[in-house]
């Protein structure tokens, strides 16, 4: 018990950067995640059968290609074709599009959730198709899925650990411990501190979520 104490008070910088990197990488690619996802989301919902296959062709490719070979085509792919990615950009943009699939499904539930009258009426009063999503149908679907999508973003804080892991080795919490470890050679008490780091983000984000969901679920 006493080793796991000095490693926290011997490396703490380390890990607070750590903590505080994770948590920007989570917050970038979740706001690429919402706005890709609803975008997608109308595309999957559009009266257009074209624009509706355009759609699940993002959705399927996204949803089933693994997190690790999205970043490998980011960052490596795009450097050999002349393209002069970062390690940031490359990361983000890769959880955040890979997440914006699963967000994309959410919403479309969502919106389904929502009655088909709704759109009718919207558009029967003059609004055109997109406003009548942006203005009627969007914020009620929005209302309907905050659980689920506070589940995406708890997956997002654990998947973003894949970023440090990977070639991109971006300064993330779990990077920071396999840095204190290879210094320490104390690995079960630097990834410890880790564990404690990536639980404290979502068990932060489970109450957000909580929170929101009593405020503004929908009560049926």
């Amino acid at each position: 018990m006493t080793e796991l104490w000095e490693v926290l008070e011997e490396h703490l910088p380390e890990f607070s950067s750590g903590l505080f990197v994770t948590t920007r990488i989570v917050a970038i690619s979740f706001v690429i995640a919402m706005v890709v996802g609803t975008l997608v989301a109308a595309l999957r919902i559009a009266p257009n059968a074209w624009l509706r296959r355009l759609g699940g062709v993002y959705v399927e490719s996204f949803r089933n290609v693994p997190l690790l070979v999205l970043m490998f085509i980011s960052f490596l792919g795009l450097r050999r074709a002349g393209v002069p990615v970062s390690p940031w950009v490359a990361g983000t943009a890769s959880l955040g599009l890979y997440t914006a699939a699963y967000v994309a499904e959410v919403l479309r539930s969502g919106v389904f959730a929502v009655s088909h009258g709704q759109i009718e009426a919207a558009l029967s009063l003059g609004f055109t198709y997109p406003q009548a999503l942006r203005k009627v149908v969007l914020p009620q679907a929005l209302r309907t899925v905050i659980p689920p999508i506070g589940s995406l973003v708890i997956a997002m804080i654990k998947n973003s650990a894949i970023i440090g892991a990977s070639l991109l080795a971006l300064p993330d919490l779990l990077k920071q411990a396999r840095v204190v470890n290879s210094q320490t050679f104390q690995a079960d008490e630097s990834f410890f501190w880790a564990a404690v780091g990536y639980l404290l983000l979502t068990v932060t984000a489970t109450l957000a979520f909580r929170y929101l969901e009593s405020r503004f679920s929908v009560r049926r």
